[in-house]
């Protein structure tokens, strides 16, 4: 398969997992995650992000209840116990840097650690719903380290597809397999040349 495919096929299967096999993700995958983070655009070049890896099971058991998860999914979102994250990457704005922009180095940066992860056949679910003033206590984080986003990280024990939108429907759901379905907008709804 030549490059532009290959590259395709892993954003096509890039989906959001919440179920994953309990099998430990290398240390060198996880920091070459970071790696890759850290080569993408930030505004300035000022460069604010930070990460914190967790993957020490007493700290993660202690974090994931500050997580909320697929509130569409209601009691079905979160993870059970046996299906748990192996490991988090939680992205700090260094607020001694000074970026207004810190988020949106974020999505870059994020973004190009959700297609490695899939490139490695590792499950990501990005989450923004953290009680932050928990995890700041139980992570010890410096007061100059703000809390952005998190990634929750292990091998995929679900299947997740995407699916063109009906009728605005824009909520995910599990059907009767248990297999996950995303709905997303068609190319042809929010793309427009040169005018509207």
């Amino acid at each position: 398969m030549d490059k532009i495919n290959l590259i395709k096929e892993i954003i096509k299967k890039r989906r959001t997992i919440r179920r994953f096999k309990q099998k430990p993700i290398e240390k060198n995958i996880l920091l070459e995650l970071i790696e890759y983070a850290r080569l993408a655009p930030s505004a300035a070049n000022l460069q604010p992000l930070k990460y914190l890896i967790l993957n020490n099971k007493k700290l993660m058991d202690d974090f994931f209840p500050l997580l909320s998860w697929a509130a569409y999914l209601g009691e079905e979102g979160p993870p059970p116990e046996a299906q748990k994250p192996t490991a988090y990457i939680i992205a700090l704005n260094d607020k001694n840097i000074n970026s207004r922009f810190a988020w949106i180095d974020m999505g870059a940066a994020f973004e190009n650690m959700l297609i490695l992860a899939t490139a490695y056949g590792i499950g990501s679910c990005w989450i923004d719903s953290v009680k932050r003033e928990s995890a700041y206590k139980i992570l010890n984080i410096p007061e100059h380290l703000e809390i952005l986003d998190v990634i929750a990280l292990g091998y995929p024990d679900e299947e997740s597809n995407y699916e063109d939108l009906i009728d605005n429907n824009i909520k995910y759901y599990k059907d009767n397999n248990n297999k996950m379905h995303v709905p997303k907008r068609h190319v042809k709804n929010i793309v427009f040349f040169n005018k509207f």
